[in-house]
């Protein structure tokens, strides 16, 4: 049984959504949000990113971060760039990024489920970065992006969102990056209704992405519940903004590695040492990889398919199996002395939005001695990996298209 309900959303003008919507916080740095802000004062990134509107040297969990987005999303209020529906409406929102077209439902989802696994998470969260979101959601008092989850598809629920694209959307605009984003409004009461009615047939939802949103929210409503002495349960903290799409929808793209030395081998003496758990086939033309359990490398300038020796590949082990972990534990670790691609400094994680070139590029810059393209992990895997409730290894998935921040925000009062 999965709780979705409606809210009151903040939420932009259509007549300037295209201008608030905005990357998320955790898609770009610093900079690149200063850059893209710059002569839009609207932007949504003056909220999610808002260290851009202080000093450079302004570290990014200086309190005065906190306070410079709560003014911010005050003033989008105070002059009507955004508003907040007079009636708890769900919202559909789909997002068509070339070929690809996905549409989700815009909904809270219960905290307590979260902290009970019907809502399951498959990676960990880093302290520093669920402790920077607890504070933006406190400090604002409202969730400003959603957590991204997905549920085993079913027709009734396709049908029920058929139905409501068919009408007039509420929102409809092409952002820079040339992705599509569409929204509908949900308030006919019937069809409220019915949607609460089909999630509670599902067993289970899935983070897909925002596991450090997910885990904030969680924080602040423990916070909110030890300091409400007349808590009930039904207060608007208990519960965390999401998109939710089915899970034949989904496009998850490679994530991939680079790393910046040899850890002391030379080229051939680390293609050696490679040979030994990876067949090795040189000239591969097509960089990417095309089936699991192979990965492309790129070194010196050139490109090899490396195709994981049968006897390290253990398809009984829902974590074992995957890419990531076999190129983590048969090849980053032992060879290149990754032991812990979380925290070490010599692994980037680069994903695979930016292509073949973006590893090239790492490489050819001489900052990095080697790349890794991976193939994809796919739904399927990570359902797998959450229904036995186990963790994947760090940057395991990369979804694509990202949704928008500021489209949609939920006041936790």
């Amino acid at each position: 049984m999965s709780t979705v309900l409606p809210f009151r959303a903040v939420r932009p003008d259509p007549k300037v959504v295209r201008e608030v919507a905005s990357y998320p916080y955790d898609v770009i740095d610093s900079q690149e949000a200063r850059v893209i802000a710059k002569d839009n004062p609207i932007s949504f990134l003056h909220v999610v990113k808002s260290e851009i509107d202080l000093p450079e040297d302004v570290t990014l969990h200086d309190p005065a971060v906190y306070t410079k987005a709560r003014e911010n999303l005050s003033v989008f209020l105070e002059k009507n760039v955004l508003f907040q529906d007079r009636t708890p409406c769900f919202y559909v929102y789909r997002q068509v990024m070339g070929a690809h077209t996905q549409y989700g439902l815009v909904a809270c989802v219960s905290v307590d489920e979260y902290d009970e696994g019907i809502i399951k998470k498959h990676e960990l969260t880093r302290a520093d970065k669920e402790a920077d979101r607890t504070r933006h959601i406190a400090e604002l008092n409202a969730q400003t992006g959603p957590v991204f989850l997905t549920y085993r598809a079913r027709s009734s629920m396709d049908r029920i969102i058929e139905a409501i694209v068919g009408g007039t959307p509420e929102y409809d605009f092409v952002a820079d990056d040339g992705v599509s984003h569409t929204a509908w409004v949900v308030s006919d009461h019937a069809t409220v209704a019915a949607i609460i009615r089909e999630f509670l047939q599902i067993d289970s939802l899935y983070i897909a992405d925002g596991h450090h949103r997910a885990a904030s929210a969680a924080a602040v409503a423990r916070m909110r519940r030890n300091a409400n002495p007349h808590h009930e349960g039904d207060e608007s903290y208990n519960y965390t903004l999401a998109v939710i799409f089915p899970h034949d929808q989904l496009k998850v793209i490679d994530y991939n590695r680079a790393v910046r030395d040899l850890n002391g081998l030379s080229s051939e003496e680390f293609l050696q040492k490679v040979h030994e758990n990876f067949f090795i086939f040189d000239q591969f033309q097509d960089k990417k990889p095309e089936y699991l359990h192979e990965f492309g490398m790129y070194l010196e300038g050139a490109w090899y398919k490396l195709v994981a020796r049968d006897s390290i590949c253990r398809e009984a082990d829902v974590i074992a199996s995957l890419d990531v972990s076999i190129l983590q534990h048969n090849l980053l670790s032992p060879t290149l002395g990754i032991h812990d691609p979380r925290t070490d400094e010599r692994i980037t994680f680069v994903g695979g939005i930016r292509g073949m070139e973006g590893l090239e590029r790492l490489v050819d810059s001489g900052q990095y001695r080697v790349a890794f393209a991976l193939y994809p992990t796919t739904l399927t895997q990570l359902m797998r990996v959450a229904d036995a409730g186990r963790l994947m290894p760090p940057k395991s998935t990369w979804f694509e298209p990202k949704l928008r921040s500021g489209m949609f925000v939920h006041m936790l009062d």
